[in-house]
């Protein structure tokens, strides 16, 4: 798992208050190779790391509506 430490989480500014959401972090591409990706809900409880490349195909995907989410 990438070590987290310093990372600098935020979410979708589309996102609502309804506390469905995940925060994502991109500020240590440098270090670590990865996005890390959380659930808002339970910021302690863990993240899920991907390298940019995966990342990109998955937010480009869902823009393109290639998902049903």
């Amino acid at each position: 798992m990438a070590d987290s430490a310093g990372a600098i989480w935020r979410k979708s500014t589309r996102s609502g208050n309804g506390g469905n959401c995940v925060e994502v972090a991109t500020n240590l591409l440098g270090r670590e190779d990865a996005v890390l990706v959380r659930d808002s809900k339970n910021p302690h409880g863990g993240h899920l790391a991907v390298t940019a490349k995966s990342w990109t195909t998955f937010t480009d995907a869902v823009r393109d509506g290639a998902l049903s989410l």
